[in-house]
This record gives structure tokens, C-alpha cells and sequence, in this order.
């Protein structure tokens, strides 16, 4: 049977999961009275909840005889690491456009990559029934795009399908018919993908996915360059400079089959595999035959451009609420994760209490958290800071990113002043229909900590932001950090709605009464831009005196309740949040009033030197 290999390609929420379980409906990959999740590739928590891709993944249809292999890519850059080692296994890709929205910045990141690596593309045009479909502009749009990236004539001549993909249609023709289903996609991918180049010699195979199975261990997949595997086959790891890493023998060869993965009794060249056996070769390692000597070359990931530190929780109320709290654990967990993610770079500090995690943004980084405090992990984590770099003449770079804000004309002053204030300077304006204009900027990736939350509350959650990592610039200067101070608690015990409903003067709190708080952790955002410490434990002075009122009952406004995400991006360097399995708490980096006093007179003295 001949392959294909594909990927799909497409910015956040433009539809490609759906498409896929079209893709997988229409080719027979399910049967008829199966019953089946909505968005079936993504099988991950976080991506059910979130709505987004977060891990490639892989599967398979038939369709006239041939086996076509589709990756599933990420769309947000924040995933990136992920995207460019998937494009090395397949030999076309299917661009899957919005038909109002047009191609975003999370499309021309992967697009970028998948043109350097000579993909050809098809481009699809998907959610054509949309009142404000715009698909001919959208279509301009796409080869402007392509030719801004330096693609070449083959790739400038692509062909282009008009559907949508919840309804499972696709047709060269914007106007349909819609009764053809996806035939028209499967057809083209066949006339249009070529088959996989294979090379001469022994089995070879770049590791590309990495994953633990707890029945076969470790499972590499890759898409086989050259050779015939099978199991019980001996073969070795080895790293790209081409030193051994390990030897073995495979223990199991799975390939897709529709959504699942079955067993096979050989693998071949171009096909896209999942391999058992082995301990120790990872992600971008070559799994080749024992007399091979020469690695395979993978393709070079991006630098990582945000830092954090995930410290082991010190707080008075650690290890109530999770189970995995001491460093070695962490530790254990963050090298794993660091395994099969090589976009993440894991530093141990010197006190051996705290790790540096170093990832594209805080969306990478934050859904690492939310996975290990799933998994019953309690840990502290700092505020991100991103990651500079010292140029050829010895001045300071910072990373800067590329931001398109689409957002209604009425509240485009307010973003352009904010954004003037972090620093960004703006590239592009122009309305994008429907009384909308979108603005672009190249803001550094300093400024844009915290600034989603403050643009939805600036637009009333009109505004649309995507960011992509455009490089290394100049260092911009000081850029203003947040302007209130914060409530902090004085004492430990439970927090009493007597004495937060006598707060409120000072300002919204983020507790809620009854809960549990220890010195030195925030409860509350003052009006001020001072700290400022006070009692939560008050209660009532109770006297022998009847009250001719009902002042027992009072009615607290409810807390600010932040997600992990606003957490991360609302302290400052000198506070902490405290993850546990059951809570989010901030605080302090020092607990004790002394040690905050001292720190604070240490960091005036450092700056004024």
C-alpha cells in the first residue's frame, strides 16, 4: 500500500480538530453505531477544557488504496517546539484558513517553518458558511503571505478548496456543491502530496514524540527514513553528534490505524511508527540499525525566551493539600518533561530547592504547572522573566514579538496608548471589516507580561491578541510594572468575614472568608502602591449588650478570583504563587516582615549603585 504523509496547519480555533474527525468519519475509520468524543484528537484534558491543541498527535485513514498519515499540529507558537520536529516527518500540508479572520499569526509561524522544510502546501478555506465569510480576500491574503515568506514558485502555485469543515465539505468552488463531502480534499491530497523520499541502506528513524506507557515503557515516534523494522530487531540510539547511547532490541512496532494504535509485524521506509523497547533515547536522538554510524540531521528549535522559578514550596501550609512536595520529585517530573519537550530547558539552582524552567511563554509554561498540580504536585513559581541575550558588540538583546490586536475601532486609541507605554512601536493598522481594525505591533516580550487581562477589561472583551516570537532586539529600557500595592496578612489562622468586610475600604480582596491564610501571604489588592499589612483574623468584640440590629450578617463583595494564567502574570519579582492540587494562593518571596524590609533595602541600595 503507497503513503502519504501530511500535516494540518491552522491558528487557534480555525477548526482543524474538527476537520480531522471529518477526515476520519468520511474514510470509514469509525464504524457506523461507534460512538466517539467531539474532537477526538484532542484527548488531552487541559485541550478538552482549553479548546486547543497542546501535544501533535498522529493518525491514519485509507482512502482509495493509499494509507494517508495526518499530524495533527499545534497552533499556538507557544507549542512551537512541538511543530518543527513534526514537519520533518511529512511531505505536505494542508493550510486550514478561516474564511472571515483571514491568516493569523499562529498560522504564519508554522507556515514559515513548514515552507523552509519544502513542504508544498494545499490551502483550504474553511467556515465559508459564516455570514462574513470574505473568501477571495482571505485567498489574497494567503498568497501575500506565502510570498512575504520567501516561498518559491511550486509553493506559490497552490490549490485551493472552499468548505467547512464541521459540516464535511470541501469544493473548489466557494458556492459548493456541498453534497461531495471531503472527496475532493482526499483527491487532492493524493494528486498533490508526493510520496515519501526514502533512502538507501539499514533501518533509521528520527525520534519525534516521546511518551510513557505503562505496560511498554517508553514509545518513540518517527517516521521510518530508510529500511524494514520488526520486532525483536536489534538497534541502537544515538545522539546527534552520533555517539551511543543505547542498545536493544524492539519490543513492539505500533502503527496508526484511524485513532488507534495497533500492532504490526513490520515496519517500512516512510511509513510513521511508534517503537518499544529502548530506555534512554529521546526526542530528536536517531534510532537506527547496529552497524549504522552516521545520526540523521534534525531540524534546529527556536531558544527558549521566558524563565521561571519553580521552587519548592516553603509556605506554613505546604504539603496539606498535595502529595509530591519535596525536590526530588520535582526534580524527577520536570527532567521527564524536559525529555520529550525540547523546547523546555530545566536549570537546578545552586541551593537545589528551586529549578529555572526556561519555555517559549507563559502558556507553555502555565500548562506545565496546571499538569503537574493536576497530578497532586505543590510547588511555589515566580514571576516569568524573559530570557536576555548579549549581542556581538556586548549590548543587551531582548526578545521582541510580533502582536496582532484585532479590536471594534471605538477601542483601538486605548490599546495603541497602552502598548505606546510597554514599549511596543506599531508596524501596521488597518480595518479588517465589520467595524473592526486590526493592529499590529513589535512590542518586547517584557511588556506583554500581564497585559492580556488588562486588554480585555480596556475593550469589554471585544479584543482578539495573538503574539509571535519575531527576535532579538535592543534592549527597549525600563518598562513600568504594575501600579497597586497589596494586603497582606499579619497572622495565620482562618480568615473571618468580619474583618474582611471592614477591609473593603482598602481594596478588593482575593479570599473569600472562612479560608485558610498564614503572614506574609496577599489577600488583597490595596488602593494604594504600598503594602500594607493587616488583620484578617478580627472578629466581632462581643459584649453583654443586645444589638437592636442584624449586624451579624454581613454581606462580603465577592473576591477577585485569578486563574493560574492571571497569577503568573499580575505578581512581581518579590512575590510568589503557591500551587497546590486544591488552591492558588500568592504571596510573598519572604514570609517574615524583617526579611521583606531588608530585601527591599538590598534592591534600593543595588539600584542606586
Amino acid at each position: 500500500m503507497t503513503i502519504r504523509n501530511i500535516a494540518i496547519i491552522a491558528h487557534v480555533d480555525h477548526g482543524k480538530t474538527t476537520l480531522v474527525d471529518e477526515l476520519l468519519k468520511q474514510s470509514g475509520a469509525f464504524r457506523e453505531n461507534q460512538r466517539v468524543a467531539e474532537r477526538v484528537m484532542d484527548s488531552n484534558e487541559l485541550e478538552i477544557e482549553r479548546g486547543i491543541t497542546i501535544l501533535a498527535k498522529a493518525t491514519s485513514v485509507v482512502w482509495n488504496d493509499v494509507r494517508i498519515n495526518i499530524v495533527d499540529t499545534p497552533g499556538h507558537a507557544d507549542f512551537g517546539g512541538e511543530v518543527e520536529r513534526i514537519l520533518s516527518m511529512v511531505d505536505g500540508a494542508i493550510v486550514l484558513v478561516d474564511a472571515a479572520e483571514g491568516p493569523m499569526p499562529q498560522t504564519k509561524f508554522v507556515v514559515g517553518k513548514a515552507l523552509k522544510v519544502g513542504l508544498k502546501p494545499i490551502v483550504a478555506v474553511n467556515k465559508i458558511d459564516r455570514p462574513d465569510a470574505r473568501a477571495q480576500e482571505v485567498v489574497n491574503e494567503v498568497f501575500d503571505l506565502f510570498a512575504a515568506l520567501d516561498a518559491n514558485d511550486d509553493q506559490l502555485d497552490f490549490p485551493i478548496l472552499y468548505g467547512s469543515g464541521r459540516n464535511g465539505w470541501m469544493n473548489y468552488d466557494p458556492e459548493g456543491p456541498s453534497d461531495t463531502g471531503l472527496a475532493p480534499l482526499f483527491d487532492l491530497v493524493l494528486q498533490h502530496v508526493p510520496e515519501p523520499t526514502v533512502g538507501e541502506g539499514p533501518f533509521r528513524m528520527i525520534g519525534t514524540i516521546l511518551e510513557a506507557n505503562p505496560y511498554l515503557g517508553r514509545i518513540i515516534t518517527g517516521r521510518i527514513e530508510s529500511g524494514v523494522i520488526k520486532p525483536n530487531q536489534p538497534i541502537k540510539a544515538i545522539d546527534r553528534d552520533g555517539k551511543l547511547l543505547e542498545q536493544g532490541r524492539v519490543s513492539k512496532i505500533l502503527a496508526f490505524r484511524g485513532i488507534e494504535r495497533q500492532p504490526i509485524e513490520e515496519g517500512r521506509a516512510g511509513d510513521i511508527v511508534a517503537i518499544a523497547g529502548l530506555t534512554k533515547g529521546t526526542v530528536a536522538d536517531t534510532f537506527c540499525a547496529p552497524e549504522v554510524t552516521q545520526a540523521l540531521q534534525a531540524q534546529p528549535i527556536d531558544p527558549p525566551t521566558v524563565t521561571m522559578s519553580f521552587i519548592v514550596n516553603d509556605s506554613p501550609l505546604a504539603g496539606t493539600e498535595g502529595t509530591k512536595v519535596t525536590s526530588r520529585v520535582i526534580r524527577e517530573r520536570l527532567m521527564k518533561e524536559a525529555e520529550g519537550n525540547v523546547a523546555l530547558k530545566i536549570e537546578e539552582a545552586a541551593d537545589k530547592d528551586s529549578f529555572y524552567v526556561s519555555g517559549r511563554g507563559e502558556l507553555q509554561l502555565a500548562v506545565l504547572i496546571e499538569t503537574m498540580r493536576r497530578e497532586g504536585f505543590e510547588l511555589a513559581v515566580s514571576r516569568p522573566r524573559v530570557v536576555m541575550k548579549k549581542g556581538e558588540d556586548g549590548s543587551l538583546l531582548e526578545p521582541v514579538e510580533e502582536v496582532v490586536i484585532d479590536v471594534d475601532e471605538e477601542h483601538s486609541g486605548v490599546v495603541v496608548q497602552k502598548m505606546s507605554g510597554r514599549k511596543a512601536e506599531m508596524v501596521e493598522l488597518r480595518p479588517s471589516g465589520g467595524n473592526r481594525v486590526r493592529l499590529v505591533f513589535h512590542a518586547p516580550t517584557r511588556g506583554l507580561i500581564g497585559y492580556q487581562s488588562e486588554l480585555l477589561t480596556d475593550t469589554r472583551g471585544t479584543a482578539v491578541m495573538n503574539r509571535l516570537f519575531h527576535g532579538y532586539q535592543p534592549y527597549k529600557g525600563e518598562i513600568g510594572g504594575r501600579v497597586n500595592g497589596v494586603l497582606l496578612s499579619n497572622e495565620a489562622g482562618e480568615s473571618v468575614a468580619y474583618a474582611l468586610f471592614n477591609l473593603e475600604d482598602r481594596g478588593p480582596m482575593v479570599i473569600d472568608a472562612g479560608e485558610k491564610v498564614y503572614a506574609g501571604m496577599i489577600i488583597g489588592i490595596h488602593t494604594r502602591d504600598n503594602d500594607l499589612e493587616v488583620n484578617v483574623l478580627k472578629g466581632k468584640k462581643l459584649t453583654n449588650m443586645r444589638a437592636s440590629g442584624k449586624d451579624e450578617a454581613v454581606k462580603l463583595t465577592p473576591p477577585i478570583r485569578m486563574s493560574l494564567e492571571q497569577a503568573l502574570s499580575w505578581i512581581q519579582d518579590d512575590e510568589l504563587v503557591e500551587v497546590t492540587p486544591k488552591s492558588i494562593r500568592l504571596r510573598k518571596l519572604y514570609l517574615d516582615t524583617h526579611e521583606r524590609k531588608r530585601f527591599e533595602k538590598a534592591r534600593t541600595t543595588a539600584m542606586a549603585s
